[in-house]
């Protein structure tokens, strides 16, 4: 029988939790390690309805993207909106770990499985993110190139269909889209050096209004193909990984979790 430690120990061979960004706050954050696990959930955030989710499922885990608990959690009150969900999840036996920016930076991770999504080779890493244990360099991003050069009227709804996004917001730099940089989540700081690195288009999400100028200027093309979409590719991943290496768990994605952010067009 799995336990907690079992699962938390696995998913730090993938990606493990030291590879995280000085800001973040990944790992094991609630629960009890020696727990056995039956039944887990996997979701991108872990919120309201996927606790919900988890208690009606009868899950022992919950396995997320983003962290339950990212600033200090000073307390845990019915008042505050992380203290509430500690304190159902500990009513119910539940445990949470969260893999953040480890599994944005891991091979096989988020911008692995971003590039996956659209068809394309990965070529490269982005930004450099740290030296792995046998002294490999880390990168948060990905280069990659597609199969054959697309125009943007063609990428376009190309990347909304593979990504399942409701909406994108871009900027049309002037070029066919093929050699691709992408980061999944919040990567518009990353923008000077898709350019620099040769790429086209850089599809990412979270993206400011001066980053849509400056990829205009650069003349290179910028979608925004929204946080969860560009993310929630990861979690198919993950749970075909775990389910290898522990076939006596199940474990299931989110069914009520989806693109929260939705797109009005007139």
């Amino acid at each position: 029988m799995a336990i907690v430690n079992d699962i938390y120990a696995f998913l730090n061979e993938i990606a493990p939790v030291r590879y995280q960004m000085d800001f973040d706050n990944a790992g094991f954050l609630v629960g009890d390690g020696r727990a056995a696990v039956k039944k887990a959930l996997l979701a991108l955030d872990i919120t309201d309805d996927v606790i919900a989710e988890a208690v009606e499922l009868r899950a022992q885990l919950i396995v997320s993207h983003h962290p339950l608990i990212f600033t200090s959690l000073r307390h845990a009150t019915t008042d505050d909106l992380a203290g509430r969900k500690v304190l159902v999840l500990a009513r119910h036996g539940i445990s949470v770990i969260c893999m953040h920016t480890n599994l944005d930076i891991a091979d096989g991770g988020v911008n692995d499985a971003l590039m996956a999504a659209l068809d394309a080779e990965v070529t490269g890493g982005l930004e450099p993110a740290g030296t792995a244990a046998d002294g490999s360099a880390l990168t948060c991003g990905r280069i990659g190139k597609l199969k054959g050069p697309m125009t943007m009227a063609e990428f376009l709804p190309y990347v909304a269909g593979r990504l399942h996004a409701n909406g994108l917001r871009y900027v049309d730099g002037g070029l066919p889209a093929e050699r691709l940089a992408v980061c999944g989540g919040s990567g518009g700081n990353m923008l000077e050096l898709a350019a620099a690195k040769g790429c086209d288009t850089f599809v990412t999400a979270d993206v400011k209004y001066d980053r849509f100028l400056a990829a205009k200027e650069l003349g290179i093309n910028l979608i925004d193909a929204d946080h969860f979409c560009t993310e929630n590719v990861v979690i198919p991943v993950l749970q075909a990984k775990l389910q290898r290496r522990f076939p006596n768990v199940a474990f299931t994605i989110s069914q009520v979790h989806h693109q929260t952010v939705q797109t009005y067009c007139p």
